[in-house]
C-alpha cells in the first residue's frame, strides 16, 4: 500500500519543461523577454534613423550645391515651354499627325518608300563620302513602272559621272512628286520661330515617355536628301538648297527636347543634310551666295555645348526613377529600362525586390547621391566646352573606371554588394551614356568640315584654285576657322596634285594617319575623319 504521507513531486512536476513554461509565463520572464526583444528592435530603429538622417542630409547638401551652380535636378525644369500654334513649326498638320496617327505609315506613295529596300548599300570605300547612286534609283523606278519590282531585288551601279547621274535625276524627282505638298507645307512653316512637338511630358515614369516623331523626322530628312541630290545632278541648286535648309530645320525642330535620343536623332539629321552639300561641292554646283548661307549655318552649330542639356535632363530623369523605385520597389528599374539586360549590370534586379521593401528611405537618398557624383565624375567632365574639345583618351579612361566602380556579376552576393554601395541606379543608367560624346564629336567634325569646305570652294571661285593653306581663308572667306574637336588644333589640310584637296581630323584614335580613313566614315578605332572628293571622271 502507498504511503499517504509521501510528498515526493511527480515526474511532471519535476520536469524542466514545466519549470520553463512557468518561468516564461511569469511576469519576471515576460519582462525579461521584452527587454531582450527591445534591444534588437531599438538597434534596428537607430540604424534606420541614422541611415535616413545621413542620407537626407548628404543628398540635400549635394542638391543645394548643385542648384547653386545653376544646374537643375528636377525633370520638370527641362520640359520645353508651350508655344503658340501659329508660331510652332511642329504644329503643322503633317508633323502633328506623327502623334495623332502614330501607327499609320507616312508618305507611302513616293519612290523612297516603295524602293528604299531595293537599293543596295555601298560597301566600297566606306571611310570616304560617295555620291548617291541615282542610276540605281532610276532602275528601281523603271521596275516599279513595269510592275516587275521584286522584294528581294537589289539595284546598284558603279556610275559616278555627273552626266549619268543627271540622266537618272528626272526619274528620281518624278518619283518624289507625291511628297511635294508635304514638303511645301514644311517649307512654309520653317520660318516660324518655335518648335515644340506634342510630347506627353507629365508621365510619372519618364522612361515610358513616347516619342513617335523621332524616327519619322529622320525618315523625312532621308527623303529630302534623295531629292536634293537628284536636284543637284539636274542642275537645280536653288531647289537643292531649299531641301538642305529644310533638313537642318527638321533636325533643329527637336533641339529643345530633353532626351538623349532626341539629341542623337538631331545629329543624324545634320549628317544626312551634309551629304547633298558634299555632292554639290564635289561638282562645283553651289554659287558663292549659296555657299555663304550654308557656311554660316554650319558654323552656328556647337553640339558639344548642346549635349549638356539632354545629359543633365537624363540625370534628372534617373533621379526621378529613384523616387519611383522608392514607391514601387527596385523592380521598376528593370521593368522600365533595357540597360540592365544590354549591359549585363544588375542582371537579376528581381532578386532585390523583396529587399527593397525593407530598405531605409535614406538609402534612396544615398543612391541618388552616388549616381549624381558618378555622373559628374565620368560624364560631366568629358568635354572642354571652352576649347570645344572632347578627349577620346579621357572617354576611354573614364569608361574603364566607371565599369570598375559599377561592375556587378550575376550572383545575388555581388548584386547585394552593389546595393550596399548605393550604385544600383548608376549600374543601370550610366553604361548606356558613356559613349554618347562620340556622336557630337562626329557631327561637329562634319559640320566644321562642311563650313571649311564651303569657304574653300568660295576661295576657288574667286581665285581659280584651292589655297595652299587654311590660313589663306581668313578673314575674307571665313572670319575664324573652327578647330579639330579632338585635338583643339586646326584641321589638317593639303592641296592634292589633281587640284582637289584633303581636309581631315585626326579621328577618334587621336593619331595623324596622313589623311588615310578607317573602315567607316567616322571610324572609332583607326584612321582619320576625312573630307575629300573623288577624281573628276567627266
Amino acid at each position: 500500500m502507498s504511503d499517504p504521507t509521501n510528498t515526493t513531486p511527480s515526474i511532471w512536476e519535476r520536469s524542466t519543461t514545466r519549470r520553463l513554461f512557468r518561468w516564461l509565463f511569469s511576469w519576471r520572464g515576460i519582462r525579461r523577454m521584452i527587454i531582450v526583444l527591445a534591444w534588437p528592435v531599438t538597434i534596428i530603429g537607430l540604424l534606420y534613423g541614422e541611415e535616413n538622417w545621413r542620407g537626407r542630409r548628404a543628398w540635400n547638401q549635394y542638391r543645394e550645391a548643385t542648384e547653386a551652380r545653376g544646374v537643375s535636378l528636377d525633370c520638370r525644369s527641362y520640359i520645353p515651354k508651350p508655344v503658340p500654334d501659329d508660331r510652332n513649326f511642329a504644329a503643322t498638320p503633317f508633323l502633328q499627325s506623327f502623334f495623332l496617327q502614330p501607327n499609320i505609315p507616312i508618305l507611302t506613295n513616293d519612290l523612297y518608300a516603295r524602293a528604299c529596300d531595293n537599293i543596295a548599300a555601298i560597301h566600297k570605300a566606306e571611310g570616304l563620302r560617295h555620291f548617291t547612286d541615282l542610276e540605281a534609283w532610276q532602275l528601281a523606278s523603271a521596275a516599279l513602272q513595269n510592275g516587275k519590282l521584286k522584294r528581294e531585288q537589289k539595284f546598284q551601279t558603279d556610275e559616278t559621272r555627273l552626266a549619268a547621274r543627271a540622266a537618272a535625276a528626272p526619274a528620281v524627282l518624278e518619283g518624289m512628286k507625291p511628297d511635294a505638298a508635304v514638303f511645301s507645307e514644311l517649307r512654309a512653316a520653317s520660318t516660324w520661330e518655335f518648335s515644340r512637338y506634342a510630347v506627353a511630358y507629365d508621365l510619372e515614369n519618364p522612361c515610358l515617355t513616347l516619342l513617335p516623331h523621332l524616327g519619322r523626322v529622320k525618315t523625312v530628312c532621308s527623303r529630302l536628301c534623295l531629292e536634293a541630290c537628284a536636284e543637284l545632278a539636274a542642275g537645280q541648286s536653288d531647289a537643292a538648297l531649299a531641301d538642305v535648309k529644310l533638313m537642318l530645320t527638321l533636325g533643329d525642330s527637336i533641339k529643345s527636347e530633353p532626351f538623349i535620343i532626341s539629341f542623337l536623332v538631331r545629329l543624324a539629321c545634320v549628317q544626312i543634310a551634309i551629304k547633298p552639300v558634299w555632292e554639290g561641292l564635289a561638282e562645283h554646283q553651289w554659287t558663292d551666295a549659296q555657299l555663304q548661307e550654308l557656311q554660316a549655318r554650319f558654323l552656328s552649330y556647337d553640339f558639344l555645348a548642346d549635349m549638356q542639356r539632354p545629359l543633365r535632363a537624363e540625370r534628372a530623369s534617373g533621379l526621378q526613377m529613384v523616387d519611383l523605385a522608392k514607391k514601387m520597389g527596385l523592380g521598376i528599374l528593370g521593368d522600365s529600362m533595357e540597360a540592365p539586360r544590354e549591359s549585363g549590370a544588375m542582371e537579376d534586379l528581381a532578386t532585390l525586390l523583396v529587399i527593397s521593401r525593407v530598405i531605409p528611405s535614406g538609402w534612396y537618398c544615398l543612391e541618388k547621391l552616388s549616381y549624381s557624383k558618378l555622373f559628374d565624375a565620368h560624364l560631366d567632365a568629358l568635354v572642354d566646352l571652352a576649347a570645344k574639345k572632347v578627349s577620346p583618351k579621357k572617354v576611354a579612361i573614364n569608361t574603364e573606371e566607371l565599369e570598375r566602380q559599377i561592375e556587378a556579376g550575376s550572383s545575388w552576393r555581388e548584386q547585394f554588394k552593389v546595393l550596399l554601395r548605393h550604385r544600383v541606379l548608376a549600374g543601370v543608367l550610366l553604361p548606356s551614356l558613356v559613349n554618347v560624346p562620340t556622336k557630337p564629336a562626329e557631327a561637329q567634325t562634319a559640320a566644321n568640315q562642311a563650313a571649311l569646305a564651303c569657304a574653300l570652294e568660295r576661295y576657288r571661285l574667286a581665285n581659280g584654285q584651292f589655297p595652299e593653306t587654311l590660313e589663306a581663308l581668313t578673314p575674307r572667306f571665313i572670319s575664324r576657322a573652327p578647330n579639330d574637336v579632338i585635338t583643339g588644333q586646326p584641321y589638317k589640310y593639303r592641296r592634292a596634285d589633281d587640284g582637289q584637296f584633303i581636309l581631315y581630323s585626326v579621328g577618334w584614335n587621336d593619331k595623324d594617319d596622313g589623311g588615310v580613313p578607317g573602315m567607316a566614315l567616322f571610324d572609332l578605332t583607326q584612321g582619320d575623319w576625312v573630307w575629300s572628293y573623288p577624281p573628276n571622271t567627266d
